[in-house]
């Protein structure tokens, strides 16, 4: 009984299998492909961009390709960090109000004349405290995300009102605004900064999820909470890691969103909470929790944020937009659960 006790003790901890093994067999090339789906998104990418090819002849546009890929960096950092909420089981309501927040905060202290490392700083410190107050919130007291990250919500926003009475901030500094704005020329081709950090980001969020124990936690911690409790780990400790970096990667959109503009106001990213929980659904995040990639929440962002200026370009008004975006999330849904389906009959 003692042997029997002590092999239990030093028995591995519970890790997430590999997402291409559920099920519990060796896959076949087949099922590794259809159980991908990043496949799905590329597929809808490159029909997006043919059809927008042919009907626009100003989407290839060197200026507005540009223009996207601006907005896809700050919209896929924000949507990683929500991404592995909802891997975790859980929601981020706040990532709006905290991008404003973080903006707004590194803008005031630019504004008090103080370093541009140390101002980005404070809005990095602004949006990971926000983000860290949930995790408490979530964690500790064990109170509904939804009701917690959208009370968070609402203090955020209200924060960023406070700071300037409603005004926004203008005239930021030249340095500030070109990380948002300047260009990486490589040879022939022209890379926004601001794509180059993301990208950058994104490759420290999968190292994170892939690579590192934590990681593999968090994806267990999605599929089976009890699981990782019986095996002597902290599940609290991982939702509130997970909620303070959700945080922190708002904060660092919301700082990449005021260079872009050169602007700093409360409204800024108002309402984009569902759009960028939308992107991260859209990339293949289950909201059941337990399944998500990095580079499924990147192609999901560009997807949706290629339709929307697909649309600008064409002459809809913006409230078709919104419908476009939710028939995008019902399709790929549909496709997602024919694919599992698929790889559940074998």
């Amino acid at each position: 009984m003692a042997q029997q006790l002590n092999e239990q003790r030093s028995a591995p901890a519970v890790t997430a299998p590999p997402r291409e093994h559920i099920g519990g067999q060796q896959p076949s090339w087949r099922r590794v492909l259809a159980g991908r789906q990043e496949l799905v998104i590329l597929g809808l990418l490159a029909l997006a961009a043919l059809t927008l090819s042919l009907l626009s002849e100003n989407f290839y546009q060197p200026t507005n390709l540009l223009n996207l890929a601006r907005g896809v960096s700050w919209f896929a950092v924000a949507a990683l960090g929500a991404s592995m909420v909802i891997v975790i089981g859980g929601i981020d309501l706040s990532v709006g109000a905290v991008m404003a927040l973080a903006g707004l905060v590194c803008a005031v202290c630019l504004r008090a004349a103080l370093p541009l490392t140390l101002s980005i700083g404070a809005g990095l410190a602004s949006g990971a405290a926000v983000g860290l107050l949930n995790g408490l919130l979530v964690a500790r007291l064990n109170l509904p995300p939804f009701i917690v990250t959208l009370g968070t919500m609402g203090v955020a926003r209200g924060l960023t009102f406070g700071l300037t009475n409603g005004a926004p901030i203008r005239d930021l500094p030249v340095q500030f605004r070109a990380l948002g704005q300047n260009d990486l020329q490589i040879g022939p081709l022209t890379f926004p900064l601001s794509l180059v950090a993301m990208a950058g980001l994104a490759a420290l969020v999968a190292l994170l999820l892939d690579g590192t124990i934590l990681g593999r936690y968090i994806y267990t911690l999605g599929r089976d909470e009890a699981a990782l409790r019986l095996a002597g780990v902290r599940t609290e400790q991982i939702k509130q890691t997970v909620y303070t970096l959700s945080g922190l990667l708002a904060a660092c959109g919301g700082i990449m969103l005021t260079a872009w503009l050169g602007v700093a106001t409360p409204t800024a990213a108002e309402g984009y909470e569902l759009d960028i929980i939308a992107a991260a659904v859209i990339g293949g995040t289950s909201l059941f929790g337990g399944e998500g990639s990095v580079l499924g929440v990147v192609l999901g962002t560009l997807l949706m944020l290629m339709v929307r200026n697909g649309m600008v370009l064409l002459g809809f008004p913006a409230y078709w937009q919104i419908g476009a975006i939710g028939a995008m999330i019902l399709t790929v849904v549909l496709i997602d659960y024919l694919r599992r389906r698929r790889l559940m009959q074998g």
